[in-house]
């Protein structure tokens, strides 16, 4: 991925707008560090790409444009089907110029003019502006879940501003905010547009439609496995973050059964990195590292484990908090070492990972939704919690590993596993079997990879229970942090709270102590309003706290909060 910054619309004349989003690109250039690409307009247009080379990284920089260079593309993310594309969905002849994943969609573009029905079209993650010089209109786009972050503002000289990150425009925008995911903004009409529709959006109410989709395990597998493979489409070194959880193994083990070919060409040739290499951090003593030992010698892949200290931890929280944009405890807490971790393999020549986030969200896997009332009710808190993922672990992992120049891609969000996972019977996901016996979280995915002829993982991988980021890095990771905010935050400041943090009162000193750094970093209004609130335990909505009455009275939002489910949950106070 990289980072883009375009101005559409701006009243200043062309030399001072240059110097102006050169200046402000460079906040974004940690994204991509390998080029810097411009195209400058005489219509008030300015479009900036810093480039993170992952597919052709020879020959495809940006800005990307029409052979007429009537449109003027900029993009940040992948298109998994872009050879496919190519192949089947244009009607007319066009030369391309680069083998870039992300040209195609400037010609679907400009045979069709319909972006709903060019974004409908890709399949992978992205955020792109696209340009119209003769009508000087504009089109920005987010993918559907959001997994690539993009924010739009208005500037003080009248233009339309959009950045990968709010450090590229807060300066010239007093009012910003982000992209939705799923849609499109249309310059013409100055709206956002959703031209993502799925049943399970308008699914999160009492009332709606629950799925009654019956599903197998091989065509679990089989949505998976394909959409691990598309994110290995990949011209320069990779790997895969493994955590010793289920997630993060399976992407492995079907990243280790394709490995060895390359994929771009349907694997009739050999990969050019073919031993597969995995990464782990944590504290001493992680009950991370153990696991992904396993994982790791089990599918021998070349692994690399990175430990830190709680110092060094305590030491990122500033500069954390600078790269991902959001005083959000739990999030605070998982990109610290996602953060550290990025930087460690980026040092290494590494420049792509693939992660296991979404999982959690599809599937209930959180272990709070043990507590779930009903499969319905369960249902319901998925479609909460997957339209709101863009705020948290896609913005985690975007944001943590790109601090660095360092990619992440994410194949349990993928349109096709959400599609189908997103529609199947609830019951199938729920924490307890249809005689209510309690069963482990996700039972219907480790399930459907259970296979002793031919094993993903070890039984004791496969089933072993859910651990949080933040916690399977080291239990006394939080624990420190939560007395450094108490070292920080005096008993008087978090007295008086609510004067100074009125909206998003924080609930904790550790709370207090993130958002003022936040705000130290991003002090407008509007910075504030693009971090969501509400209590949560264990990543749980507010809506999910009405299960049970230790939810309604925790506010911690570890894993270990849950009590009578986690095995080292948190002991009741005296």
């Amino acid at each position: 991925m990289c980072g883009i910054l375009a101005f559409l619309g701006s009243t200043l004349p062309p030399d001072q707008l240059r110097a102006l989003i050169l200046r402000l690109a460079k906040r974004l250039r940690h994204r991509g560090p390998d080029w810097t690409g411009l195209h400058v307009g005489p219509q008030g247009y300015a479009i900036v790409h810093e480039r993170l080379s992952i597919v052709d990284p020879a020959g495809g920089s940006q800005p990307l444009y029409s052979e007429d260079r009537r449109y003027v593309l900029a993009v940040n993310g992948e298109i998994f089907n872009h050879k496919a594309l190519r192949a089947h969905n244009l009607t007319q002849q066009h030369t391309f110029a680069t083998e870039s994943d992300c040209e195609i969609i400037v010609h679907l573009f400009q045979e069709t003019r319909d972006m709903a029905h060019v974004c409908n079209l890709l399949d992978g993650q992205f955020a792109f502006v696209v340009l119209d010089t003769v009508e000087n209109t504009f089109f920005a786009a987010r993918d559907p879940i959001g997994v690539v972050s993009l924010y739009v503002g208005w500037a003080h000289d009248g233009a339309t501003v959009f950045s990968s990150e709010m450090k590229g425009l807060n300066e010239v925008c007093e009012r910003f905010q982000e992209v939705p995911p799923g849609h499109y903004y249309d310059s013409r009409s100055r709206e956002f547009v959703r031209y993502y529709r799925e049943p399970w959006l308008d699914q999160d109410v009492v009332g709606a439609v629950v799925p009654t989709r019956q599903v197998s395990a091989a065509e679990i597998r089989a949505v998976l496995e394909a959409a691990v493979v598309k994110g290995l489409m990949c011209d320069v070194p990779y790997g895969v973050l493994l955590s010793g959880g289920l997630d993060s193994s399976l992407v492995a083990s079907i990243a280790a059964r394709h490995a060895e070919r390359r994929v771009e060409d349907g694997e009739r040739s050999k990969a050019w990195w073919p031993r597969l290499h995995t990464f782990s951090i944590g504290l001493p003593g992680s009950p991370d590292f153990a696991a992904a030992r396993v994982v790791a010698n089990f599918l021998g892949t070349v692994h690399h484990e990175f430990m830190f200290s709680v110092q060094e931890g305590l030491d990122a929280i500033s500069d954390v908090i600078y790269n991902i944009e959001t005083f959000d405890l739990t999030t605070v807490r998982a990109s610290t070492p996602m953060f550290l971790l990025s930087r460690r393999i980026k040092a290494m020549g590494v420049k792509m990972v693939l992660s296991g986030e979404g999982s959690d969200e599809i599937l209930g896997g959180y272990l709070y939704f043990h507590k779930a009332p009903t499969p319905a009710e369960f249902h319901r808190e998925t479609c909460r919690k997957l339209k709101a993922l863009h705020s948290y672990d896609c913005l985690r992992a975007d944001k943590s590993t790109m601090a660095w120049g360092l990619e992440a891609r994410v194949p349990f969000l993928d349109k096709d596993f959400i599609s189908l996972m997103m529609s199947i019977d609830p019951a199938l996901k729920f924490c307890k079997d249809a005689e209510g016996k309690p069963r482990v979280e996700k039972h219907v995915l480790r399930a459907a990879f259970d296979t002793p002829l031919t094993p993903y993982l070890p039984d004791e991988i496969l089933w072993r229970q859910k651990e949080q980021f933040s916690d399977g890095v080291g239990y006394n990771w939080i624990d420190s942090l939560k007395q450094q905010a108490e070292a920080s935050v005096s008993d008087e400041q978090f007295a008086q709270r609510h004067h100074r943090f009125p909206s998003h009162t924080p609930a904790t000193k550790e709370g207090y102590y993130y958002r003022s750094i936040f705000e130290s970093h991003f002090p407008q209004a509007s910075a504030r309003e693009t971090v969501p609130g509400g209590p949560s335990v264990a990543c749980s909505t507010a809506a999910a706290l009405e299960w049970d009455q230790s939810l309604k009275n925790c506010v911690d939002p570890s894993g270990r909060a849950v009590a009578g489910v986690h095995v080292d949950a948190y002991k009741p106070s005296a």
